[in-house]
């Protein structure tokens, strides 16, 4: 096994939060104009669930707006309360979004096999059927992506397009309705994109970050990689989705794996 392997499956003997989601959270989704705005950023769930603060790992921290995008990997923080701090000026719909550099795992047989199918990995495991590899360690090679929406001041008509144009990310949740302009029936399609392309059989699951110990619902994408949901009109909101395919002609890996999340909420009332 090598070094780097062997580390990462010592630690998550004891702390088995690799297979869970990562997202951005902001203290809150809806802010005025020149608001400074913490963020953290979360992995895991219910007594799993935990500061994830490797900051040396992200590639990308933008703001998505409509008049563009800016760089805010600059807004970073080494420690304190907040992994990141920033201001966003113009009103309207505003899109964080983050992607990191590869990390690195191994899992014994079992743990594995149970992770890839709680996440629906169906392309990894098809892979491993067919190679007869079940009973044989995984090895992948893991990157993450995720994407805020924060509504900054009033709303304005840019925000239903803004909220439905990907940004461009590997794996992409990509709302096809503004989530802060649901209406009544609170019915929000989206769809998974990967490479650019729609996904099909994606395990999309929605969490309710105030009482995050399991999905509150999970749905499969269709042959055009869309899900929908009912999402209730308060609370805070975490759509996630995981999907990785084999690696040929690598001797230390055999999977790509990436995590996906997008994060919306609502004031109290």
């Amino acid at each position: 096994m090598k070094p780097r392997f062997a580390l990462l499956s010592l630690l998550l003997v004891s702390a088995p939060v690799l297979a869970h989601d990562f997202w951005i959270q902001p203290i809150r989704f809806q802010v005025e104009p020149g608001t400074a705005l913490p963020f953290t950023f979360q992995v895991g769930h219910g007594k799993f669930r935990e500061r994830w603060s490797n900051n040396d790992r992200i590639s990308l921290l933008g703001d998505f707006f409509e008049r563009g995008r800016s760089d805010r990997r600059s807004d970073l923080r080494g420690s304190g309360a907040a992994d990141f701090v920033t201001k966003f000026t113009p009103a309207g719909l505003h899109v964080v979004g983050l992607q990191t550099t590869y990390a690195f795992s191994e899992l014994p047989p079992v743990r594995f096999n149970d992770y890839a199918k709680e996440e629906g990995l169906a392309a990894i495991l098809a892979a491993r059927q067919r190679a007869g590899t079940m009973n044989k360690a995984g090895r992948e090679r893991y990157s993450r992506r995720a994407k805020s929406l924060i509504q900054v001041g009033r709303q304005t008509a840019s925000g239903q397009t803004l909220a439905t144009k990907p940004i461009g990310l590997k794996l992409e949740i990509v709302p096809d309705r503004n989530p802060y302009t649901l209406g009544s029936n609170r019915l929000l399609p989206v769809h998974v994109l990967y490479n650019g392309r729609r996904l099909p059989n994606a395990t999309v699951k929605l969490t309710n970050l105030g009482a995050d110990e399991r999905p509150l619902a999970v749905a499969v994408t269709d042959r055009r990689g869309q899900a929908s949901f009912r999402i209730p009109a308060t609370g805070e909101w975490l759509l996630n989705v995981v999907w990785g395919e084999p690696v040929a002609n690598d001797s230390q890996v055999d999977f790509d794996t990436t995590f996906s999340s997008l994060t919306f909420g609502y004031p109290k009332r």
